[in-house]
Protein backbone atom coordinates (compact mmCIF):
# COMPACT_ATOMS: atom_id res chain seq x y z
CA UNK A 1 0.00 0.00 0.00
CA UNK A 2 1.52 3.30 -0.79
CA UNK A 3 2.31 5.46 1.79
CA UNK A 4 -0.11 8.11 1.69
CA UNK A 5 -2.87 5.76 1.86
CA UNK A 6 -1.94 5.24 5.29
CA UNK A 7 -2.75 9.04 5.81
CA UNK A 8 -6.53 8.21 5.35
CA UNK A 9 -7.58 7.78 8.40
CA UNK A 10 -5.84 10.40 9.85
CA UNK A 11 -7.63 12.97 7.74
CA UNK A 12 -11.14 11.61 8.51
CA UNK A 13 -10.27 12.15 11.81
CA UNK A 14 -9.26 15.73 10.86
CA UNK A 15 -12.27 16.83 8.81
CA UNK A 16 -14.48 15.11 11.80
CA UNK A 17 -12.70 17.25 14.64
CA UNK A 18 -12.44 20.22 12.86
CA UNK A 19 -15.98 19.88 11.03
CA UNK A 20 -18.75 22.52 11.62
CA UNK A 21 -22.24 22.62 11.52
CA UNK A 22 -23.17 22.97 7.89
CA UNK A 23 -24.46 26.37 7.80
CA UNK A 24 -23.65 28.43 4.98
CA UNK A 25 -21.04 26.65 3.23
CA UNK A 26 -19.16 26.69 6.34
CA UNK A 27 -18.30 22.92 5.90
CA UNK A 28 -16.73 23.40 2.79
CA UNK A 29 -14.84 26.19 4.10
CA UNK A 30 -13.40 23.91 6.80
CA UNK A 31 -12.66 21.20 4.74
CA UNK A 32 -9.48 22.49 3.09
CA UNK A 33 -8.40 24.23 6.78
CA UNK A 34 -8.72 20.30 8.06
CA UNK A 35 -6.92 19.08 5.35
CA UNK A 36 -4.33 21.28 5.80
CA UNK A 37 -3.92 20.32 9.00
CA UNK A 38 -3.86 16.99 7.89
CA UNK A 39 -0.83 17.32 6.13
CA UNK A 40 2.63 15.81 7.91
CA UNK A 41 4.63 19.07 7.06
CA UNK A 42 2.14 21.08 9.05
CA UNK A 43 1.74 18.79 11.87
CA UNK A 44 5.92 18.40 11.61
CA UNK A 45 6.18 22.41 11.61
CA UNK A 46 4.12 22.97 14.69
CA UNK A 47 6.36 20.25 16.47
CA UNK A 48 9.13 22.11 15.90
CA UNK A 49 7.51 25.57 17.18
CA UNK A 50 6.60 23.53 20.48
CA UNK A 51 10.08 22.04 20.70
CA UNK A 52 11.52 25.84 20.27
CA UNK A 53 9.08 27.41 22.78
CA UNK A 54 9.98 24.42 25.47
CA UNK A 55 13.40 24.70 25.09
CA UNK A 56 13.30 28.79 24.98
CA UNK A 57 11.17 28.59 28.36
CA UNK A 58 13.58 25.68 30.40
CA UNK A 59 16.85 27.60 28.59
CA UNK A 60 15.98 31.15 29.15
CA UNK A 61 18.36 32.10 31.73
CA UNK A 62 21.34 31.40 29.75
CA UNK A 63 19.93 32.96 26.55
CA UNK A 64 20.79 30.87 23.83
CA UNK A 65 18.73 29.51 21.30
CA UNK A 66 18.56 25.94 19.88
CA UNK A 67 20.61 26.31 16.93
CA UNK A 68 23.06 28.15 19.32
CA UNK A 69 22.86 25.21 21.48
CA UNK A 70 23.44 23.30 18.66
CA UNK A 71 27.04 25.07 17.52
CA UNK A 72 28.30 24.76 21.03
CA UNK A 73 27.42 21.15 21.31
CA UNK A 74 28.89 19.94 17.83
CA UNK A 75 32.11 21.88 19.10
CA UNK A 76 32.67 20.12 22.18
CA UNK A 77 32.35 16.86 20.53
CA UNK A 78 34.39 17.65 17.37
CA UNK A 79 36.84 20.54 18.17
CA UNK A 80 38.49 22.59 15.56
CA UNK A 81 35.90 21.87 12.73
CA UNK A 82 35.85 24.49 10.53
CA UNK A 83 32.14 26.30 9.56
CA UNK A 84 32.00 24.07 6.61
CA UNK A 85 31.86 20.84 8.52
CA UNK A 86 30.16 22.70 11.54
CA UNK A 87 27.38 23.31 9.20
CA UNK A 88 27.50 20.21 7.55
CA UNK A 89 27.51 18.37 10.93
CA UNK A 90 24.69 20.42 12.26
CA UNK A 91 22.54 20.62 8.35
CA UNK A 92 22.82 24.24 8.82
CA UNK A 93 23.27 26.74 6.07
CA UNK A 94 26.73 28.48 5.66
CA UNK A 95 25.67 32.11 6.66
CA UNK A 96 23.55 30.61 9.31
CA UNK A 97 26.23 29.00 10.84
CA UNK A 98 28.80 32.01 10.15
CA UNK A 99 26.13 34.30 11.70
CA UNK A 100 25.54 32.15 14.93
CA UNK A 101 29.04 31.44 15.04
CA UNK A 102 29.85 35.48 14.81
CA UNK A 103 27.55 36.04 17.55
CA UNK A 104 28.90 33.08 19.71
CA UNK A 105 32.28 34.70 19.44
CA UNK A 106 30.97 37.75 20.24
CA UNK A 107 29.85 36.39 23.52
CA UNK A 108 33.36 34.76 24.32
CA UNK A 109 31.56 31.46 23.89
CA UNK A 110 34.01 30.32 21.06
CA UNK A 111 37.09 30.93 18.94
CA UNK A 112 37.34 31.63 15.40
CA UNK A 113 40.61 31.45 14.01
CA UNK A 114 42.07 31.01 10.70
CA UNK A 115 43.21 28.20 8.99
CA UNK A 116 46.95 27.15 9.57
CA UNK A 117 47.17 26.26 5.71
CA UNK A 118 43.63 27.69 4.21
CA UNK A 119 43.53 31.11 5.18
CA UNK A 120 40.16 31.66 3.75
CA UNK A 121 39.10 28.59 6.67
CA UNK A 122 37.91 29.96 10.09
CA UNK A 123 38.55 26.88 12.90
CA UNK A 124 36.21 26.83 15.81
CA UNK A 125 36.69 25.91 18.99
CA UNK A 126 34.96 26.51 22.54
CA UNK A 127 36.38 28.57 24.85
CA UNK A 128 36.45 27.64 28.62
CA UNK A 129 33.42 30.32 29.08
CA UNK A 130 31.40 28.15 26.41
CA UNK A 131 32.80 24.93 27.90
CA UNK A 132 31.16 26.21 31.22
CA UNK A 133 27.84 27.45 29.43
CA UNK A 134 27.23 23.80 28.21
CA UNK A 135 27.99 22.39 31.80
CA UNK A 136 25.38 25.00 33.07
CA UNK A 137 22.26 24.18 30.46
CA UNK A 138 22.60 20.77 30.83
CA UNK A 139 20.06 20.53 33.32
CA UNK A 140 18.06 22.73 31.48
CA UNK A 141 17.74 21.19 28.09
CA UNK A 142 16.96 18.07 29.91
CA UNK A 143 14.45 19.42 31.35
CA UNK A 144 12.90 20.58 27.87
CA UNK A 145 13.44 17.08 26.34
CA UNK A 146 11.24 15.59 29.30
CA UNK A 147 8.76 18.33 29.12
CA UNK A 148 8.42 17.31 25.18
CA UNK A 149 7.69 13.90 25.42
CA UNK A 150 6.12 14.27 28.32
CA UNK A 151 2.89 13.24 26.40
CA UNK A 152 4.58 9.72 25.24
CA UNK A 153 5.22 6.66 27.02
CA UNK A 154 9.04 5.65 26.92
CA UNK A 155 7.83 3.03 23.59
CA UNK A 156 6.16 5.81 22.33
CA UNK A 157 8.97 8.19 22.52
CA UNK A 158 11.29 6.07 21.15
CA UNK A 159 9.16 4.95 17.89
CA UNK A 160 8.87 8.57 17.17
CA UNK A 161 12.07 8.91 17.03
CA UNK A 162 13.33 5.72 15.00
CA UNK A 163 10.66 7.10 12.75
CA UNK A 164 11.88 10.75 12.32
CA UNK A 165 15.12 8.92 11.65
CA UNK A 166 13.63 6.91 8.86
CA UNK A 167 11.95 9.80 7.43
CA UNK A 168 14.75 12.16 7.77
CA UNK A 169 17.08 9.84 6.30
CA UNK A 170 15.59 9.12 3.41
CA UNK A 171 14.79 12.25 2.69
CA UNK A 172 18.27 13.70 3.66
CA UNK A 173 20.54 13.20 0.34
CA UNK A 174 17.54 15.20 -1.57
CA UNK A 175 17.52 18.62 0.72
CA UNK A 176 19.85 21.48 -0.28
CA UNK A 177 21.59 21.50 3.49
CA UNK A 178 21.93 17.63 4.00
CA UNK A 179 23.06 16.25 7.78
CA UNK A 180 26.64 14.72 7.44
CA UNK A 181 26.96 13.09 10.33
CA UNK A 182 31.21 12.30 12.27
CA UNK A 183 30.23 8.44 10.98
CA UNK A 184 29.62 9.57 7.45
CA UNK A 185 32.61 10.57 6.53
Amino acid sequence: MPAWKGTAPLIERARKRLAMPEQDGAESRIEPLAMLYARPGFKLRRAHQVALSVFSEECRAFDVTTTQYGILVALREQPGLDQIGLAQALGLDRSTTGMVAGNLETRGLLRRQRHEVDRRRHVLTLTAAGEELLQQIGPATERAWRRLLAPLSGAEAAALAALLDRLLSYHDALIRVPLKRSQDS
